[in-house]
């Protein structure tokens, strides 16, 4: 649906959904930073867990 379609059906300004349309974008953007960092927070403890594992593994064969 276009803004100017919104505008209309809801009777609300095109000013205030382009206005709701930047907030979201700005949180959505963010919110995707948080969990990308929450993401690279994760895959470091998954390769330090992994490389401990291959090394236990290592010392085992020996």
């Amino acid at each position: 649906m276009s803004v100017t379609d919104a505008s209309a059906t809801y009777n609300v300004s095109s000013k205030s959904i382009y206005r709701w349309l930047r907030k979201n974008v700005v949180d959505g953007n963010r919110n995707l930073v948080l969990e990308l960092n929450k993401l690279r927070k994760e895959n470091e403890q998954l390769y330090k867990l992994l490389g401990r594992a291959t090394a236990e593994m290592h010392r085992s064969k020996d």
